[in-house]
């Protein structure tokens, strides 16, 4: 059987493709191009994985990103050779820090003309350096059994390794010589060659591999049972998780233990219809008080996942560093402030489960986490007492609406600097089903709305997102997805004209250079990108304006933006008010000495 070069393309690039199908890629996003072509008619061919098209490299990396982060699977993403490969570069960055698994396909020139001035040629090996988990150049297209069943072997490994904890990304090279369009023909194979050719009978993957979570070892889960037992003053700190079995695990856990969890909303404990008696939603504004982290000391921490997002659980675990630390995570070291003196690698439900049913009996209520529940609901109280003055826009009383507003099911994806912060503070516990999404893995503000839609186009709710103006400037290119593919989205605009979150920083007490380089006010009306991008747009001047905004807004499909504008100092003024009235309140109401304390 001769074939012509762009009939063994196209074979060994069906066989890599299909195989991705098979191991469960069921998303890729594609940037158009003419170096990959073969990758992408193929794909636009495959009837088992799904084609993003997009425009714009760098938002459609952060697409394929939210997409993967909101699926917790892997999903595909292809451009060209040369420079579209460099655009990729934030959401691998972000993919590898927040463990997203992403398989970064890039097409490049052949071997031939690398080095020669050839167009559209840069150096791409290894060109996500230690960011990426694994690297390879895929070998030039040959169509022999060989070779075939080396394409559907690589493509296995690829999604197999994207998943593999810690999940992140995988990027191949994949070099193509012209002819790029493929030419179909009938193909007569062997029975041996078959399954090379055509892939497993029945849709099987051409090599099964098995993933399975690390479990702890069972003489650590019964001397920590036994050392546990022994301390009332536990603590459980939540971060960054995103396992759907995660908070009935540690809710349980924690109820056997009889200590309260802090609940990062990104672990998606906060919310829920799992039990939530002992689950702490207000500490990032009790905590900020000094003398009630201090009384607040825990004689022992379990943590689990990232550090939190709120400022004030770190420096109260740093000012509580003498107390045995415990930090649970089944890979890389999540311990940026050093203060662990334990380290469990083990996968966090698991490691909750198996806990929980070493421990005989559980605890009787105690007076630690009756202070803790006592003060936690104090603050409640004194924070929306705080949101009920304020007639004029504020950026936190947004996410205590929010928490009114949303249905059950909602995704609900929160910009980087301010609104993540925001979120938790302001977004009290409740029984709907919430799902918090954020990029807290490099924490930088580009790319989200294009994660936060990409999030969305995973779930069949409309999501909602919280930004900032500067971010949203940053990604304008990414509402174009919404608009290509028909996504349901929110977007809550919160503008301050500027970069709100310098102005709690040290710099704001510097003036002189403080608007030019910091504060940076760019006057856009934001009014205009929504028509571009056939958004619906509303600038709410009221707070009955901004819940009615929101509600119609929820009724329907489509895009829609709603902008609420604030005043960055009296921003940070509003939050400084309701972090006194907390203090104010918690301390009138807490016993001179803790009864936990006798």
């Amino acid at each position: 059987m001769t074939l012509s070069h762009a009939n063994i393309t196209w074979l060994y690039v069906r066989a890599f493709v299909d195989e991705l199908a098979r191991a469960g890629v069921q998303n890729v996003c594609v940037c158009p191009g003419s170096r990959s072509t073969p990758l992408a008619l193929t794909f636009a061919e495959n009837k088992n994985i799904r084609l993003w098209m997009h425009l714009d490299e760098r938002a459609c990396a952060f697409f394929a990103l939210g997409l993967a982060k909101a699926s917790r699977a892997p999903v595909a993403l292809v451009c060209t050779s040369g420079s579209a490969a460099a655009n990729f570069f934030p959401a691998v960055v972000e993919a590898h820090a927040a463990r997203v698994p992403l398989i970064v396909l890039t097409s490049d020139r052949p071997p031939e003309l690398r080095d020669t001035g050839a167009p559209q040629t840069i150096d791409q090996i290894k060109m996500y350096g230690a960011y990426a988990k694994w690297f390879a150049e895929i070998a030039l297209p040959e169509a022999n059994a060989e070779m075939l069943s080396y394409a559907r072997t690589m493509a296995g490994r690829a999604a197999a390794q994207a998943q593999a904890s810690p999940a992140g990304v995988v990027h191949f090279n994949m070099p193509f010589r012209e002819p790029l369009m493929p030419l179909p023909v009938e193909i007569t194979v062997s029975d041996a060659e078959r399954d090379a050719y055509f892939g497993r009978a029945e849709g099987k993957a051409f090599v099964e591999i098995s993933r399975a979570k690390n479990v702890p070892d069972e003489k650590i889960i019964s001397n920590l049972a036994q050392s546990l037992a022994q301390h009332e003053r536990g603590l459980i700190v939540a971060g960054m998780q995103n396992d759907a079995q995660f908070p009935n695990a540690v809710t349980e856990l924690a109820n056997v233990l009889g200590y309260p969890i802090l609940a990062d909303p990104l672990s998606q404990v906060r919310c829920g219809e799992h039990c939530r008696e002992n689950v702490m939603d207000a500490y990032d504004a009790f905590l900020r008080d000094t003398k009630m982290a201090q009384r607040l000391a825990p004689e022992i921490v379990v943590r689990f996942g990232a550090i939190p997002t709120s400022k004030p659980v770190l420096q109260y675990l740093q000012q509580h560093a003498n107390a045995r630390q415990i930090l649970i995570d089944d890979a890389n070291w999540n311990e940026p402030a050093h203060i662990a003196s334990e380290m469990v690698r083990s996968d966090a439900m698991v490691f909750c489960n198996a806990l929980a049913e070493k421990i005989s009996a559980p605890r009787q209520k105690s007076a630690w986490l009756t202070e803790w529940q006592n003060i936690n609901a104090q603050t409640k109280s004194a924070i929306s007492a705080q949101l009920g003055t304020y007639d004029e826009f504020f950026e936190g009383r947004v996410f205590a609406e929010l928490a009114a507003l949303l249905p059950n099911g909602t995704t609900f994806f929160a910009s980087s600097s301010m609104p993540v912060r925001d979120m938790d503070t302001f977004f009290p516990s409740n029984a709907r089903r919430i799902r918090f999404l954020a990029n807290r893995g490099a924490n930088g503000i580009d790319g989200v709305v294009s994660t936060a839609l990409g999030a969305g186009a995973a779930g069949r709710e409309k999501v909602v997102l919280v930004i900032g103006d500067l971010a949203l400037y940053h990604d304008l290119n990414g509402l174009l997805a919404a608009k290509l593919h028909k996504l349901n989205a929110l977007i809550i605009l919160l503008n301050n004209d500027g970069g709100g979150i310098f102005s709690f920083l040290p710099q704001a007490a510097y003036p002189k250079h403080f608007e030019q380089l910091f504060g940076t006010p760019h006057g856009l009306n934001f009014e205009h990108a929504a028509k571009l991008y056939d958004a619906h747009f509303v600038s709410a001047t009221s707070w009955d304006e901004f819940r009615a905004a929101v509600k119609e807004s929820l009724s329907r499909a489509g895009l829609d933006i709603v902008q609420v504008k604030t005043n960055r100092e009296t921003n940070v003024t509003m939050h400084r008010a309701v972090w006194k009235a907390v203090a104010n309140r918690i301390r009138s109401n807490t016993d001179t000495k803790p009864a936990y304390a006798d």
